[in-house]
């Protein structure tokens, strides 16, 4: 039976073949699209889920206001692990991750390589994170200072295919410092927030260890079986007024945590869920680049309106040519067919439309792999797709769709009465049908959201890109890891600037980009810090040429300069920073800097305004900031003026060889950087313009298999008008106006939630666009048009038909 049904469906699908291809093609795009962003979504899923008790494990996050500025951090200070495993019970092991120091030089002959991503950690690093160890014991890889456990894919750089524990690991070029492997580990997969493959001896880091208000540490604690760890955060307000406040009364002059609340500050704990982290974590000093969880229910969301707008193209086009299924149906009901078996041979004809353009979809999406990966920033693979974890997924995918699209037909095809069938009593039915028309509503209500929304994301991208950041980004060559010169920095900086094509060049530790060095310190407008006039600011260690070289405006007072001695004991803030302080004129005003005790600070006076600049992402406002007079001599930055920077860029590598022992170059361009600070943003905005346009054109290939029908059915209509007079414009008019005023409802619709969701998307920006009302009106007259243009191709095809010949064929 099961082969009649198959071989009765490839018979229709070969003798209607325009159809077959527009049902086969239409589901083959739409389930290619929702295969890729199902390895998407997976993957973003599927972060640190290979560990072992993976629920189990939390990270403390640290958010803190003071003096009216937020800091949201990843962060927490060093005796926060050890005290909670000491005073609380629940807690079953931490670890300290230190990261300050990510970017290694490691020696490998008689050259240097960059490794970064390298931290230290408490012994008990493989009891939180059981990796699995290769070579060595885990447990006690990391007891002893200077040791050091590194990942497989290092030890084979390294050291080859031998063993590699206890073979010497030699880091640092001015100050070298030698560690014995002592672990290998398996490398850490993609899917995880921690990619770190070099792990030191958390004894070799050089901190003043003990300060409950310092927050340069990434803490995880395992919590016991059982624990609520939302329970459990309950206690860290004991927490804080037991170890936090005591410390924080020799800080600042506080009474009590109630004080500091009443005044407007606030300092909390919280314990993030390991499993949560890549998705649902955005703070300060996050480990890596995070996803978003918003984008991922977005993707999938479009990924399932894709599939489904491509199930509808088959709905219509089956339910639109059921006039020509009506007498099939009407003779086997005659000879005594089932309504069930009738059923069943319209399914399989579905299912087999399914399969066929399943398999068309794997091909699609593997030869389509490399270019999503580079617009997703994934590494998938064919394997990826093939696994065998996803083989019952891959087979009930196309059982599915071709059930979803089929079983709606199926019901009404085979409901058809044989009297009023044989009669021809139905065609008259058949021209409108409310359902269809829905149908094709909800495809383009999608589409037009789709088209709207990209419109709305470019537009944003375009305000950042172009938005008058208070610096200049654009031809700003930086050259990292140039404190590996050692004496020999100053001396390389001061070459580089008699180039030609170099306009100025300053020492950079500190940039206005993300994953750049950051520094906040408390200050006061008193000598006395208390909870009313204390407030915490970035400070920045900058040079002299500093604010020239990057483009920045001094508003009020001068520049740091070596003319002035007392420069180490200067200042100069932003306006935020003025604004905040109340002055009009802050210059020759006094700062005071906290050094740990209430009653002494260092004073500081105001020599300078900045204009305001962007120094973190537009999601945040700009906050206090200022720079303090100094050489953070690790990066450095220049400012070029010339079309052939490549040459120029191999030019200063050529003084950096003369100048460095063995140390490779690193360089990028300010605006890399700057633009990988929206590299979610960038992503979300290609997805969305390459479904836009599928959607678009899945619709309107619906829409074209429609009016073709509707075309041949009308045929003797046609030809009636025309003999009668009727002109060609008036046929396309007729054939095209019920179309054009579905896609006219469906913009009604689809504005209103286009506006509703582009506006919660933009409020994540604390700089934004402005959502203008002609985006509305162009998505819907671009896409008016295209549904037009898509219509009258066919209707004018038709008009176009000689009327003798139609009517004599009728």
């Amino acid at each position: 039976m099961l082969r009649n049904y198959l071989k009765i469906a490839w018979r229709n699908l070969l003798k209607n073949k325009l159809y077959s291809i527009i049902n086969i093609f239409g589901l083959a795009i739409g389930l290619t699209c929702f295969l890729l962003i199902s390895l998407y979504v997976v993957d973003e899923l599927s972060y640190d889920r290979y560990l072992k008790d993976a629920a189990r494990i939390y990270r403390i996050h640290s958010d803190i206001k003071f003096g009216g500025t937020e800091m949201k951090m990843a962060l927490s200070s060093d005796p926060f692990g050890p005290t909670l495993k000491k005073d609380y019970p629940e807690v079953e092991q931490y670890v300290r991750l230190f990261a300050q120091n990510s970017r290694r030089f490691i020696r490998k002959g008689n050259e240097f390589l960059v490794e970064n991503n390298c931290v230290n950690a408490d012994s008990t690093f493989f009891e939180v994170f059981p990796l699995h160890v290769l070579e060595g014991d885990g447990k006690t890889a990391l007891n002893a200072p200077n040791t050091v456990a590194i990942s497989k894919s290092v030890a084979k750089k390294y050291f080859g295919d031998g063993p590699a524990v206890g073979k010497i690991l030699s880091t640092g070029v001015n100050n070298p410092q030698e560690y014995k492997v002592t672990a290998v580990y398996e490398d850490i997969p993609q899917n995880s927030h921690l990619r770190t493959n070099i792990i030191f001896s958390f004894k070799n880091v050089d901190y003043t260890f003990g300060n409950f208000l310092s927050h340069n540490f990434y803490t995880y604690v395992k919590l016991k079986e059982g624990v609520d760890y939302k329970q459990f955060e309950k206690k860290f307000d004991g927490f804080i007024n037991k170890y936090i406040l005591p410390q924080a009364k020799a800080f600042i002059d506080i009474k009590s945590m109630d004080e500091f609340k009443k005044a407007g500050n606030y300092i909390q704990y919280s314990l993030m869920p390991l499993l949560d982290i890549h998705l649902k974590s955005n703070k300060l000093y996050e480990f890596g680049v995070n996803g978003n969880i918003e984008y991922v229910y977005i993707f999938s969301i479009v990924a399932l309106f894709l599939l489904l707008i491509a199930c509808i193209n088959f709905m219509n086009l089956s339910t639109a040519r059921s006039a020509n299924r009506a007498k099939e149906v009407g003779i086997r009901k005659v000879l005594g067919t089932e309504r069930n078996s009738l059923i069943r041979q319209f399914m399989a004809e579905s299912i087999l439309t399914s399969y066929l353009a399943f398999g068309i979809a794997l091909v699609f999406t593997t030869a389509l792999l490399p270019y999503f990966n580079q617009i997703a920033g994934k590494e998938f693979t064919p394997t990826t797709i093939y696994q065998p974890a996803y083989l019952p997924f891959l087979l009930a995918l196309p059982l599915g769709v071709g059930a979803l699209a089929g079983y709606y037909p199926s019901f009404f095809l085979s409901s058809f009465k044989p009297i009023e069938v044989l009669k021809s009593k139905l065609n008259a039915n058949f021209k409108r049908s409310n359902f269809r028309n829905a149908l094709v509503t909800f495809q383009f209500v999608t589409s037009l959201v789709l088209v709207i929304s990209t419109f709305i994301i470019y537009r944003q991208l375009n305000y950042i890109q172009h938005k008058n950041l208070g610096f200049s980004k654009d031809q700003v060559l930086v050259v990292t890891g140039t404190s590996s010169l050692g004496e020999n920095n100053r001396v390389f900086k001061e070459e580089v600037k008699k180039m030609a094509g170099v306009k100025a060049g300053a020492f950079a530790g500190y940039l206005p980009v993300a994953n750049s060095s950051r520094s906040d310190n408390t200050y006061s407008k008193t000598a006395v810090i208390d909870v009313k006039n204390g407030f915490n600011m970035q400070n920045w260690v900058i040079d002299e040429e500093y604010i020239p070289t990057l483009g920045m405006e001094i508003i009020k007072g001068r520049n740091f300069s070596k003319a002035f001695g007392a420069d180490s004991s200067s200042i100069i803030i932003n306006e935020e920073t003025a604004k905040m302080l109340g002055y009009d004129d802050p210059v020759g005003k006094n700062l005071y800097a906290g050094t740990g005790n209430a009653s002494e600070t260092s004073t500081l006076t105001i020599i300078g305004v900045v204009k305001n600049f962007h120094y973190s992402s537009m999601r945040e406002n700009v906050g206090p900031l200022c720079f303090r007079y100094g050489r953070s001599g690790w990066d450095m930055a220049f400012k070029i003026n010339t079309s052939e920077s490549q040459q120029l860029v191999k030019q200063i590598e050529g003084k950096w060889k003369q100048l460095s022992t063995g140390m490779p170059f690193n360089y990028h361009f300010l605006d890399d950087s700057f633009n990988e600070m929206y590299q979610a943003e960038q992503r979300v905005g290609t997805i969305a313009l390459i479904f836009a346009i599928l959607t678009i054109f899945i619709a309107c290939l619906g829409l074209f298999g429609l009016i073709t029908y509707i075309a041949e059915q009308r045929t003797k209509e046609i030809g009636v008008r025309k003999v009668l007079g009727a002109s060609l414009w008036s046929i396309v008019g007729l054939l095209s106006k019920d179309f054009l005023k579905l896609v006219g409802i469906a913009f009604l619709i689809a504005a209103p939630l286009a506006y509703y969701a582009m506006n919660t998307w933009l409020e994540d920006f604390a700089f934004r666009v402005e959502i203008p009302w002609w985006i509305f009106v162009a998505a819907g007259v671009a896409t008016m048009l295209l549904a037009f243009l898509t219509v009258s191709f066919q209707s004018i095809k038709a008009a176009l038909m000689n009327p003798v010949k139609s009517l004599k064929s009728e």
